[in-house]
């Protein structure tokens, strides 16, 4: 039997990016990671409706060498305790390493699909960024884009564009009503 799944970008969708020159980064540690608000509510009403919920995140810092492995690992495994997440999957190359798992890329979300049974049209993606969505669409899921203007380029394929991570997941919530119905 399959499973539904919603895969997460963690930076900006579950825990506060730093946006500087209205670009977001990662924390640069543990003690500067902030869940946001809203958000233990979010995974909880997903949770309940049964989805697996699978981090998937870019973290080129590494590949640049501007931030350290253990940190990133450490970050995730704070989030792990405070959250009911199922999976980390991270991304540690920059664009130039020409990887498969770096978003737009979807095998983050290949790879996890495969090692938890997940079908794939029927979960989602949230991601705060177009390399998110590029990803989660180029893998067959429904894409929630959550809009914080940043000064990049924008989604222009999601299926849903939300103001926060509740607010994505109320609508997945209505979508997976829908199918029932």
């Amino acid at each position: 039997m399959s499973r539904r799944a919603v895969f997460l970008d963690r930076d900006g969708v579950l825990n506060a990016a730093i946006v500087r020159d209205g670009k977001s980064f990662p924390p640069p540690s543990v003690a500067e990671v902030r869940i946001l608000d809203g958000v233990p509510g979010a995974v909880n009403l997903l949770k309940e409706a049964g989805m697996l919920l699978v981090v998937i995140s870019n973290q080129p810092d590494v590949a640049r060498g501007t931030q350290r492995r253990e940190t990133v690992q450490a970050i995730n495994d704070w989030l792990g305790v405070r959250l009911p997440l199922d999976r980390f999957e991270v991304c540690y190359h920059d664009d130039t390493d020409r990887c498969d798992c770096r978003k737009p890329k979807p095998g983050m979300i290949f790879r996890s699909a495969k090692a938890l049974g997940i079908d794939l049209e029927d979960s989602f993606v949230v991601g705060d960024r177009w390399r998110d969505i590029d990803a989660g669409k180029a893998a067959g899921c429904r894409c929630v884009w959550i809009d914080y203007g940043y000064a990049e380029r924008k989604s222009i394929s999601h299926d849903y564009r939300a103001i926060s991570l509740l607010d994505a997941s109320t609508w997945i919530i209505k979508q997976l009503e829908r199918r029932k119905g």
